[in-house]
Formats: structure tokens, C-alpha cells, sequence
């Protein structure tokens, strides 16, 4: 088998042409054309001869007509002609024509135009035949002592691919000469710097001496130069390791320079060079300052990286430059934010834990409230201040009472996150609960978020345990509430009026109600009728609870039923007086039976649903009975909520844990006692497992169809059997790229030529390289190889045919994309997954429709067919519920992000339910439904 192109030569000019031409009015146009039509020829020649076609039977009529002319463009075109054309025969001599165009290029290299000598130069760069330059050696090097600086900076260039392909023996004194006379008095940027890496090419020695003559003056130089010096310090140190202390005064040199990429470039460098403390400090240090003073994001995240990759090999050392690292915080960019708090996050130790605490505290405080991106740099900083005192409890209480004041914030996302960290301390931190505490009821009235009133509600109801605590919690939640009852019934015409306890602001209908306050018989306010009362009403001044529930947020009111009910329970459990017990429970019912005749009133927009009555209804039986005895509902509603929590939380240190040894095996070096296994020295007959598996791996890197299953199923039949051509496909598939090596078998009897393979594809696809045509003998079978470029997650389809001879046809089978090639799990927290099911607008609604009969199983195989991660803890899905409700997530590789829920209730040994999908573009909404279609019947 023959890889098409194998035979191919060198190629040094690449310009994709799909026009074809005519050989014949290409040859008139040069033999009789005026200048401007012999220019079109000449380009028309050139698109031919990249495209592959032998335009040798023109070269005796270019040199009549073309070669005298002196037109630049003609010339330039001429060069590149020359540049593509065969010049030597099959046995590899020189053909003897060549010999016409040396004196041609002797004459160019001494024209007084500078671009004819520029180009000319640049053009004997690519030449390879000694037989051409060798008579050219005079006037090449005459060139470097040229007036104009672009003949100069060539002639250096050329007088150094000569070298390297020749060395000594066209020019057997070039790095003396370069180095005495050229370097010593060129003035020009670009020259010196071609002079330069042809010096640190062929005498690296003299090349190092030069340098380390110049050291003072190395930090002056202009940026170009220096990185030549850059590259030149790692060859050599590479080819001679012993001397790496010699060139460490070099890159030192350099750190000081003031251009950013040789900075840059230094610091790389001196990681790879050494593992010394001074070293690595001194390229962390050189990162920081770029991260820190450089203003291009891009940059930015690009040094990011490079202290990613130092973190995993020298943690000690970064921990020092934490601070350092922080300070780049300053930059208005979430990404950027987001990979500074990843790495710092990492680096966390006891002696600067406080330090960076103290710098988060200070961030938090400025982010600006007006920026577009403020909640999501303020979550960010939150979370990192969340982990920090998951790791270090002692730093708590400097950051808790700072945070909390965030829970008003408007933006909810953030305030859940607050919320969320303080329930989490007063789980974990028992020193701060009495604080925390305290600062919640001081803050709660000001609270307008359901969800975090609900989290605080909780908080107050779980974790007030003393007399002073429990009546403080009730008090303030009273307050939010307001008076009761809800509403009130005008005694003039009947009319159901809401009591909003102060002034309310808000849309409504043009009802017959009331448009202004009024006081009724009992002193409250009535502002708004049941005509009027309509669901865009806001009350904006009225007490949050209350406004909420007006609102018809019955979950929340549900809540707060249950808050009630476990503070008169716990008020009785540590001996309150009969008295106030009596009237808490009042209270209490009060409040549970004003919520209930207000959904029943019709002044507010519906009514409660049933979850929330019956858990209401539980509360009002409870209190209501006065069974106060310890009993299996009283100790599901007093201990066995706070021990889910309790459970919750350490599952979740145990995943976070196991992700952490996870990817700390995969990073685990090679132990010392490993074996070493060298693939050279084995037998070639008796082949152990471990020679299998090696000739296993290389088999699948070269593309070979006899690996694992998985790729087997990569091969792809395009044509019949009985097809004279036969044609399959192994499909490669690397992030972003698709290497189709399409093997080509000729089964009739008859030599064919100019087998090519036309493709065409369908989504978001394109054809990169098109291979070129072969001829296949009878029998005779080869490999056409194309890339195909991916751009995003949709399904694609790649289609075409086989053409050969005199234009007959060969159809190919399509050939159809998988997603879950571009698919990987990934991770996203519980309030990243919300906001983004409400910020993705594409969703596809698939209904289930399943043979399978357990719920669990009908999970998995969900999961395993769309490489998902269920964000869902599996230990919530025991028991057996009949139902199950899971979020899933996904991350293709181009950065598309995939939502799933799954809704699902066994009726009958029968599943029923949907499942939801939801991103930002179609496509992937689109195939991952239809993948889910397939996997589950």
C-alpha cells in the first residue's frame, strides 16, 4: 500500500486555484502577448503548476520570451516558475537546460533595482542543486555590503541556507566572515537579526562569545534579536546539557529587557532549563509582572496558563507569589478572574490564607455594582471565599459578617451563593453560629430574594436553640410578615381589599377598585381591591414576607408555616413559659390561617397549590392539637432535616476529595521500582502481553484498523464489492480536526488513471485538503488521505465520489458524524446550572418512550449514550419512589454547553415522562435529542 503524495516533492508555495487553463493560450500569450497579458500568463502557468499539472513543455518558451523582459512582476512570476519547476531527471542530474536560467540569476543578483536583488536572493533560499548556486557564491556575497538594507537582511538570509545545506564546502568561511564584518558594522534591525541565526546555526561557539562580549549591551537590543538569542540558548542547551550554567547569564541578561515577548520567552525558557528555587522564582516573578502590566486579555491568559502548568511542578514556589498573582484581579475580564481564583484556590496554605482572605475582602468591596458583569465577578469572589474557609474554618469569622451584608444584594445569584456559604458554616463552624445569628436577624427584614428568605427561614428554624434566640426569631419574622390577617372585606360594597401594611407601587388593571390608600375601621391600609389586584403588582415598600406571599409565593409561605412550627416546638423543648408558648402557637396559627382564606379570597392572582397546603395543613394540626411529645413526625421535622444536611455536606467534601485524588493519580509520576520497557530488545516471535499492547497503540496511531473496538467502528464502507473501484474510510477524529484516510482498491482488470476523490460535505463542515489524483494498476491499492474541518456540534455529513478515466463515476455511501466525538462530561454547580436553563433559548422535548422498566437503569443508559455527568448526587435517586427528576450536563469541545432534565414516573411497569434539553444553539439541542431517541428504545 502507497501513501498518495508519498513521491511528491518539496513544496514551498501553497495557493489554492480551482480554475483550469489551457496549456496552448497560456504559450500564445507569452510568445506574442503584450506585458500586461505575458503577466496573466505567467500567474496562469504558476496557479497551474501548484495545482499540480507538469508545465515543463513551456520552459524553452519562457526563456525566449520571458527571461529578456524587464518588467519586476514578470521577473518576480519568473521566480517563482523556476521555483516549482522539475530540474533534475528521473536519475536526480541537473537537466541540462538549467544551466540557461544561472546566468539569468548572476545577472539579477547584480541589477541595480534593490527588489530584483531581494527577490532574487530570497529565491536562491529554496534552491537545493548545487550545481546552481555554486557559480552564484560571488555575487551573493557581494550583495551583503549592498547600500539598501532589504538586499542586505536577504543576502544574509541566503548566505545562510546555503551554509546549512552545504556548510564548508561552497562557503568555507562564512561564520568568520559574518561575524568580523557584517555583524560588526550593520546597522540595520532585520539583517543583523538574519546574520545573527545564521551565526547561532553554524558556530553556536563563536556565536556565544559574541554574545557574552556584548552582555551589558544584550537588554538594549531591539526585541527580534533577542529572541534569536532566546532560541539559540535552547537548541544548544539541549544538544549540550553539561553547559547550561554558561547561558544562564544570557536569559538572565535578558529578563530585564523591556519588550514583553522576550520576558515572556525568558521565563519559558529558564523552566525548561532548570529546576532551581532562584530560577523558578525568578520566571514566577517574570509571569506576574506580565499578568499584571500587560493589557491584552489574550496575554493574559496565555501567561495564565504557563502558571497552570508551574503550579503542578513547583507548588512551593507559587505559593509565595500568591499575592503577586492576586493582584491581577484588577482586570475587568470573568476569565481571567475565573483562572486567577482557580490557581490561587490551589495554592491556599496556612501562612497565606489570611493574606489572601484579606485580599478577597477587598475585592468584594469593589466590584461595581453598575457593571454588566458585577454579580458574576461578586459570585466568583464569594465562592472562593466559600472554599477558603472550607479549608481553613479559622478564617470564617473575619469574612462571614462582610459577606452577609450581600444577601440584599440585587443580584440573586450571588446573594444564593452568600446564603448557601453561611448555612454551610453554621453546619460546620459551631464557634460562629450564635454570630451568624445575630447578623441574620439583624439583616433578614431587608431580604427580597424567595430563595434566600427561604435558606435564612431554615437557618433561623434549625439552628435557634436557646430562650433569646428562638423569641428573636420569632420576632423578626413577624415583622416581615406584617400584620395580619391578608386582606379585608370593605364594609360598604363587599369588596375584597389587600392589606400591603405600607404604601404599594405597581401595575393593574383599570378596575372600579380603589386607586388610592384608605384606612379601614381596624387602622390598616387598603390600597389595592380584588378588581385591581393583578399579577404584575409589585410592593416594593411593604415587609418582605410579606410582599412575597402577596405575591402568591406559596413554597415560601410553606416555609414560613414551618419555621413557626419548629420554634413553638423548640420553645417547649427548652421550657418556655406556658404563656408565650400559647401565644407563639397563636401566633403561628394566625398567620397559617390568614395565608389559607387569602388563597381562597380571590384577591390574589391563584390559588396554593397542593404541595404547599399539605405541608401547611401538617403544621396547623400540629400546632393546633398541642401534641408537643416527641414523635416520629416531630423528629422529621426537629432533627432528621438538619441530618440530611448534615449528610449532604459530607458527601459532598467526599466527591470533592475523590476528584481531587482522581486527578492527582493522573498525575502521579512514574514510580522508581517501575519497570522500563524497551521495545527495540524484544523478540519477534513469542510476543508478551505488554509487546501486544505497544504494537496495539502503534497500529492505532498510525491509523491501522485492527485496534480496540473502538476503533473499529471508525471504519466506514463507501463502495459495493462489486464496484470496480473499492473504497472504505478510516475515520480519525482530534478536537477540531478529521483525518479520512480513504483506501482506494482497484478490482477490475484494467490500469486506471487519475483516480481522485471529490467530497462535498453537509452542517458545519469544510473540506481543508483535497488529495491529489493517483493511477491504480490492476489490483494495485492506495491511500487517499483529506482533512476535514469541524466547527461546531451538529451532525454532519460527508458525501461524494470516486472519479477516473474519462469522467466515469464511483458513488460513495454518506458517511454520517457522531456528536458524542466532540462531546465530554463536564461539571457545573446547582446555581450555574439555573441561570443558564434560563438563559439558553434553544430546547428540544423529547418524550420517553422506553422498553426499560427500572428508573435507575433508564439513568444510566441516558448518561453512558451522551457522555453526560448527572449533577444529581446518586445517593438521592435510592428508594423506590416511582419517579425521578435529574439534571444532566455536557461540554463539547468547541465550548457549546448542553442542558438536560430528565422527568421521569413509572405508571403500570411502564415509563412515562420527558426529557428536556436545553443550549444555546440549535444544533446541539437538535442531535443530542435525536441520539437520546436512539439509545432509548
Amino acid at each position: 500500500m502507497v501513501l498518495a503524495g508519498q513521491t511528491e516533492t518539496y513544496c514551498t508555495v501553497l495557493v489554492s486555484y480551482d480554475k483550469e487553463f489551457n496549456a496552448n493560450q497560456i504559450k500564445d500569450a507569452l510568445e506574442s502577448g503584450s506585458e500586461k497579458e505575458k503577466r496573466e500568463a505567467m500567474k496562469k502557468c504558476v496557479y497551474m503548476m501548484l495545482n499540480g499539472e507538469n508545465m515543463s513543455q513551456l520552459f524553452m518558451t519562457i526563456v525566449r520570451y520571458v527571461l529578456p523582459s524587464e518588467d519586476h512582476t514578470i521577473q518576480k512570476l519568473l521566480l517563482l516558475y523556476l521555483e516549482q519547476l522539475q530540474k533534475k531527471d528521473h536519475q536526480g542530474k541537473l537537466l541540462p537546460e538549467m544551466i540557461l536560467i544561472c546566468q539569468n540569476l548572476r545577472n539579477n543578483l547584480q541589477h541595480p533595482n534593490e527588489f530584483l536583488r531581494g527577490v532574487t536572493l530570497r529565491f536562491l533560499c529554496r534552491i537545493k542543486e548545487i550545481e546552481i548556486l555554486e557559480p552564484l557564491i560571488p555575487s551573493v556575497l557581494s550583495n551583503l555590503e549592498h547600500r539598501h538594507s532589504f538586499v542586505r537582511r536577504s543576502a544574509a538570509m541566503c548566505v545562510k541556507a546555503i551554509y546549512d545545506l552545504f556548510g564548508d564546502q561552497l562557503l568555507p568561511d562564512a561564520s568568520e566572515m559574518i561575524l568580523e564584518n557584517f555583524l560588526a558594522s550593520e546597522q540595520d534591525v532585520s539583517a543583523r537579526r538574519n546574520a545573527l541565526l545564521m551565526l547561532c546555526t553554524t558556530a553556536p561557539e563563536m556565536a556565544v562569545q559574541y554574545l557574552l562580549s556584548q552582555l551589558d549591551q544584550l537588554p538594549a537590543w531591539p526585541d527580534i534579536l533577542q529572541l534569536v538569542v532566546l532560541d539559540m540558548v535552547r537548541s544548544v542547551c539541549r544538544t549540550q546539557p553539561e553547559s547550561k550554567g554558561k547561558y544562564i547569564k544570557l536569559i538572565l541578561a535578558l529578563m530585564s529587557s523591556q519588550h514583553t515577548s522576550v520576558a515572556y520567552e525568558c521565563a519559558n525558557t529558564l523552566v525548561q532549563l532548570s529546576k532551581a528555587s532562584s530560577a523558578i522564582k525568578a520566571a514566577a516573578s517574570c509571569y506576574c509582572q506580565l499578568l499584571i502590566n500587560h493589557s491584552d486579555n489574550n496575554v493574559k491568559l496565555i501567561v495564565l496558563d504557563k502558571l497552570e502548568e508551574m503550579k503542578a511542578s513547583h507548588p512551593e514556589m507559587l505559593k509565595e507569589m500568591v499575592m503577586d498573582i492576586l493582584r491581577a484581579l484588577s482586570s475587568p475580564n470573568v476569565d481571567i478572574k475565573r483562572k486567577i481564583l482557580d490557581i490561587v484556590l490551589d495554592l491556599l496554605s496556612s501562612k497565606n490564607i489570611e493574606e489572601v482572605v484579606l485580599a478577597l475582602k477587598k475585592e468584594v468591596v469593589k466590584v461595581d455594582d453598575l457593571s454588566e458583569s458585577a454579580g458574576e465577578h461578586r459570585q466568583m469572589i464569594v465562592q472562593a471565599i466559600h472554599k477558603c474557609t472550607v479549608n481553613f474554618p479559622d478564617v470564617a469569622g473575619a469574612v462571614v459578617p462582610l459577606l452577609m451584608g450581600f444577601l440584599t444584594d440585587a443580584n440573586t445569584v450571588s446573594a444564593i451563593d452568600v446564603i448557601h456559604f453561611v448555612r454551610e458554616i453554621m453546619e460546620t463552624n459551631a464557634k460562629l453560629q450564635k454570630q451568624v445569628l445575630d447578623l441574620l436577624i439583624d439583616i433578614f427584614p431587608q431580604i427580597r430574594s424567595t430563595r434566600v428568605c427561604g435558606c435564612s427561614l431554615w437557618i433561623l428554624g434549625e439552628y435557634s436553640e436557646t430562650a433569646e434566640e428562638l423569641e428573636s426569631a420569632m420576632e423578626v419574622i413577624k415583622e416581615s410578615v406584617g400584620p395580619l390577617p391578608f386582606f379585608h372585606i370593605d364594609e360598604e360594597d363587599g369588596s375584597v381589599r389587600i392589606d400591603m401594611a405600607e404604601e404599594e407601587r405597581g401595575g393593574g388593571g383599570s378596575g372600579g377598585g380603589s386607586s388610592g390608600p384608605k384606612v379601614l375601621a381596624d387602622g390598616s391600609y387598603a390600597t389595592v381591591s380584588a378588581t385591581t389586584m393583578g399579577a404584575a403588582a409589585t410592593f416594593t415598600a411593604s415587609p418582605n414576607l410579606r410582599a412575597l406571599i402577596l405575591a402568591c409565593d406559596y413554597f415560601l409561605s410553606a416555609i414560613v408555616a414551618s419555621t413557626y412550627t419548629k420554634l413553638v416546638l423548640k420553645m417547649k423543648k427548652v421550657g418556655a413559659a406556658p404563656a408565650q408558648l400559647n401565644k407563639c402557637a397563636a401566633e403561628s396559627m394566625l398567620f397559617i390561617v390568614s395565608l389559607l382564606r387569602l388563597s381562597e379570597s380571590g384577591a390574589v392572582s391563584h390559588s396554593i397549590d397542593s404541595d404547599s397546603k399539605d405541608k401547611i395543613d401538617l403544621c396547623l394540626n400540629i400546632l393546633g392539637k398541642g401534641q408537643y411529645e416527641e414523635g416520629s413526625i416531630l423528629t422529621e421535622l426537629l432533627t432528621e432535616c438538619r441530618q440530611s444536611f448534615a449528610t449532604m455536606i459530607a458527601e459532598k467534601n467526599a466527591e470533592e476529595e475523590k476528584e481531587a485524588q482522581k486527578k492527582l493519580r493522573a498525575n502521579t509520576m512514574v514510580q522508581p521500582d517501575d519497570c522500563i520497557d524497551f521495545a527495540q530488545l524484544h523478540r519477534r516471535e513469542g510476543k508478551s502481553l505488554m509487546e501486544m499492547e505497544i504494537e496495539d497503540d502503534l497500529m492505532k496511531a498510525s491509523h491501522g484498523i485492527k485496534g480496540r473496538d473502538g476503533e473499529s467502528s471508525r471504519v466506514v464502507q463507501l463502495t459495493g464489492f462489486s464496484d470496480p473501484i473499492y473504497a472504505e474510510a478510516v475515520m480519525l477524529v482530534h478536537q477540531y480536526d478529521i483525518t479520512m484516510d480513504v483506501t482506494v482498491l482497484n478490482r477490475s482488470m484494467e490500469t486506471l488513471q487519475q483516480v481522485g476523490l471529490e467530497l462535498a460535505t453537509m452542517g458545519d463542515l469544510k473540506l481543508v485538503e483535497r488529495p491529489s489524483p493517483v493511477t491504480l494498476a490492476s489490483g494495485e491499492e492506495a491511500v487517499l488521505r483529506c482533512c476535514i474541518k469541524v466547527s461546531s456540534t451538529e451532525t454532519g455529513v460527508i458525501f461524494g465520489n470516486i472519479v477516473y478515466g474519462d469522467g466515469e463515476v464511483v458513488v460513495l455511501n454518506d458517511i454520517h458524524l457522531d456528536i458524542m466525538d466532540y462531546i465530554e462530561p463536564a461539571t457545573v454547580s446547582d446555581t450555574g446550572f439555573r441561570s443558564r436553563w434560563q438563559e439558553f433559548e434553544w430546547e428540544n422535548k423529547v418524550a420517553i418512550n422506553t422498553s426499560l422498566t427500572d428508573i435507575d437503569t433508564y439513568l444510566d443508559r441516558i448518561i453512558e449514550s451522551t457522555h453526560m455527568k448527572c449533577l444529581n448526587p446518586r445517593s438521592t435517586e435510592g428508594g423506590d419512589c416511582g419517579y425521578l427528576a435529574a439534571n444532566l450536563y455536557t461540554k463539547s469541545v468547541f465550548g457549546e454547553e448542553a442542558l438536560v432534565n430528565i422527568s421521569v414516573e413509572k405508571t403500570n411497569d411502564k415509563l412515562v415522562g420527558y426529557v428536556r434539553i436545553r443550549s444555546k444553539t440549535q444544533g446541539i439541542a437538535l442531535s443530542l435529542g435525536d441520539k437520546i431517541t436512539i439509545s432509548q428504545k
